[in-house]
């Protein structure tokens, strides 16, 4: 008795993962994603204001851009677990474990790939901004199978711009705030667009 329990268990926990893979998670909110496009571009301003030149002050460039990651992270997370609750009930813990997996490794590869650059490789710093949109555009396209199609486009425009900046965010420009600000600012705010009218699913609620 208590084997075929274990194993309808297990069934049970399958067929609600692959549920989840093939349902749209809607714990992401358009008004949450569009602030932190706007913290983007205020710490673009803070960087143009207070760090007059950040290829010889690395630390407190990296700390600001980290900080301003980190304070993302932390509000768009703190949603996204209150509205898959909300939204997606009992498949919420389903649909969390599969968002998270999903973005998880391109964060860890930001995170690892700064910290392997500031601690041995600090001549190639002004690579990071490029990066970290790569990084970005990869977690989305990773992302992508259970968001609304359009927001594909979020994906590409990082990736865009992540090679723009390595292309050509060199020498002077290696740390410009607009390298930062602005592909995050208007990245974020398409997210925010997409989300508020793609078919209607993810309003904020």
């Amino acid at each position: 008795m208590m084997p075929d329990l274990s194993t309808a268990l297990v069934d049970i926990a399958a067929m609600r993962a692959q549920l989840a893979k093939t349902s749209e998670f809607r714990g992401y909110g358009p008004t949450t994603l569009a602030a932190t496009g706007v913290l983007a571009v205020f710490a673009a301003v803070f960087q143009a204001g207070f760090i007059s030149d950040p290829a010889t002050d690395t630390i407190s460039y990296l700390a600001l851009w980290i900080a301003t990651a980190a304070l993302s992270i932390l509000l768009i997370g703190t949603e996204v677990i209150t509205r898959s609750r909300m939204v997606h009930s009992g498949m919420a813990d389903e649909m969390l474990r599969l968002a998270v997996e999903q973005l998880l490794p391109s964060i860890a590869a930001g995170v690892l790939v700064t910290w392997v650059l500031a601690r041995f490789a600090p001549q190639s710093l002004w690579i990071l901004p490029g990066l970290w949109q790569v990084f970005l555009s990869l977690g989305c396209f990773a992302s992508s199978r259970t968001l609304p199609r359009p927001l594909l486009s979020v994906a590409f425009w990082y990736m865009g711009t992540g090679l723009t900046c390595i292309a050509m965010a060199n020498g002077s420009h290696a740390f410009a705030p607009l390298a930062m600000g602005l592909p995050f600012g208007l990245g974020q705010m398409l997210a925010a667009i997409i989300l508020r009218f793609a078919g209607g699913t993810n309003e904020d609620g």
